[in-house]
């Protein structure tokens, strides 16, 4: 009878969302770090993510967590390109420059690496965007030339585009596009021709989509969903130093060359600064949908490690679409609080909301799939963390919530939640609604498995949760 009483409590037991939850769990992998400023990525023939990234640093993974240095600096250490001082020369003395900003590769029909590079001056809008080809993603590239430059004599920087932070793609009709720009004269886009690499003639700096008067927007980068047939355009707002606010937003369009609205429904042409302005965040901090600004979680009550974790400035990033497991990623670098100005290369696995909507986990990507978790799993104490919509300089520190079995929330944010599906979630805080998923990760400073939320509300500010790991 015994034996009869175990036997059917271990039945109902392996058939429970909980416990399949927990089989799926991963071994805890081992993270290796890299350095690649602006990080943007690729994957190649053999399986092999490659991120690129300004000074010509560079890296790659096969899992997008053990990540290994390939290319460190564009004068020392650069293996992409054979000299590149002489190489890209014409970009150098146009820019004034030694070096080189955020590039992006893409591979085109004839299977070789198109590599788009730009280099400036750093204190003005003097800038020269150019390409070069290899035929494998290490390189090295062979310079086919300039095919943009800003800061001639007549331009109107107020207006106008600075040439750098380039990202070319193809749309879902095959088609070819790149968008770049920053700060200046703001995000514009390009038809671009498949065969050789370049713009189609006749288009000048192309079609602008959002920013002027030197609004601190840039790092633009475009990713199709093909499950909600949207364009996903990511940028960055705010400055890039560890106290300067970078922070990531996100826009959505029916078409690649836009227009492009925000989560309240605002046409993003209208974001930009005042005529005569200069770095007003005041005039852009109230558009995009925010994805993720400076946090810090720190630890409950009970859990075992007891220090903070946290990012400072995560931007410019890439996003990446996993058509074989529909698994989709945000690849960012980011700083750290007490750390200076040095960064790493971030990657977290990003779901979308049933208003269409891209939330990215609270944690870093350890190798999870998303899976239903049940009520039981989903219920508990949980580190909170608002977002909020602000350029915030400093981080925004959880708080800690309980979500109940009555389907309340209590703690130092009060509200409600439900969930039927294992899945889709909702979420109310202090009168706010916020709509999003559960899924499964690593705790970054526990190093342990939990459940965790991410959620953003009908204004586009995010909302993350992750459950304790206190046993």
């Amino acid at each position: 009878m015994l034996l009869t009483a175990l036997l059917f409590c271990l039945f109902f037991y392996l058939l429970s969302p909980s416990s399949c939850a927990q089989a799926e769990s991963p071994a805890i992998p081992a993270f290796r770090d890299v350095s690649v400023h602006d990080p943007s990525i690729i994957k190649d023939d053999d399986g092999f993510y490659y991120i690129f990234g300004s000074h010509m640093a560079a890296a790659r993974s096969l899992d997008l967590i053990s990540w290994e240095q390939i290319s460190r600096d564009a004068k020392a250490g650069n293996t992409l390109v054979e000299n590149a001082q002489k190489e890209m020369r014409e970009a150098l003395t146009w820019a004034r420059t030694d070096t080189f900003w955020a590039p992006d590769v893409q591979q085109l029909a004839d299977g070789r690496y198109y590599y788009y590079y730009c280099a400036c001056v750093g204190n003005a809008p003097l800038s020269a965007l150019g390409l070069a080809v290899s035929d494998a993603p290490q390189g090295p590239y062979k310079n086919l030339g300039v095919f943009l430059k800003s800061g001639a004599p007549g331009y109107n920087a107020a207006v106008y585009p600075n040439v750098v932070d380039p990202h070319t793609f193809f749309d879902h009709e095959g088609k070819l596009w790149m968008v770049y720009g920053s700060y200046s004269g703001g995000i514009f886009i390009l038809k671009m021709n498949p065969d050789t690499g370049f713009p189609h003639e006749g288009q000048g700096y192309g079609k602008k989509l959002l920013g002027k008067n030197h609004s601190r927007i840039e790092g633009p980068y475009i990713l199709h969903n093909p499950n909600t047939e949207y364009y996903y355009l990511f940028l960055s707002f705010g400055g890039l130093g560890a106290n300067d606010g970078y922070n990531i937003r996100v826009c959505r369009s029916r078409t690649p060359d836009g227009p492009y609205y925000d989560a309240l429904g605002q046409d993003m042409t209208a974001c930009g600064g005042r005529a005569g302005s200069f770095f007003l965040d005041a005039d852009i901090v109230d558009f995009g949908a925010k994805l993720m600004g400076g946090w810090r979680f720190d630890p409950l009550p009970g859990e075992e490690k007891r220090n903070a974790m946290g990012y400072r400035s995560p931007g410019h990033n890439s996003a990446y679409f996993d058509g074989e497991t529909g698994r989709f990623f945000i690849i960012f670098h980011t700083r750290f609080a007490g750390m200076g100005e040095s960064h790493s290369v971030r990657v977290h696995q990003m779901y979308f909301n049933q208003d269409g909507w891209p939330v990215v986990s609270p944690h870093r990507y350890a190798g999870e799939t998303q899976g239903a978790t049940g009520p039981e799993e989903q219920q508990g104490d949980y580190k909170a963390i608002l977002h909020l919509r602000d350029i915030n300089k400093t981080e925004h520190a959880s708080q800690l919530i309980s979500l109940n079995a009555d389907g309340t929330v209590t703690g130092e944010l009060e509200g409600s939640w439900a969930c039927e599906d294992g899945l889709n979630m909702e979420i109310t805080l202090e009168g706010e609604r916020f709509t999003g998923v559960f899924a499964q990760a690593l705790d970054s400073t526990q190093f342990k498995w939990t459940v965790c939320f991410t959620a953003t509300s009908s204004e586009g500010a995010a909302l993350w949760g992750s459950r304790s790991t206190a046993p």
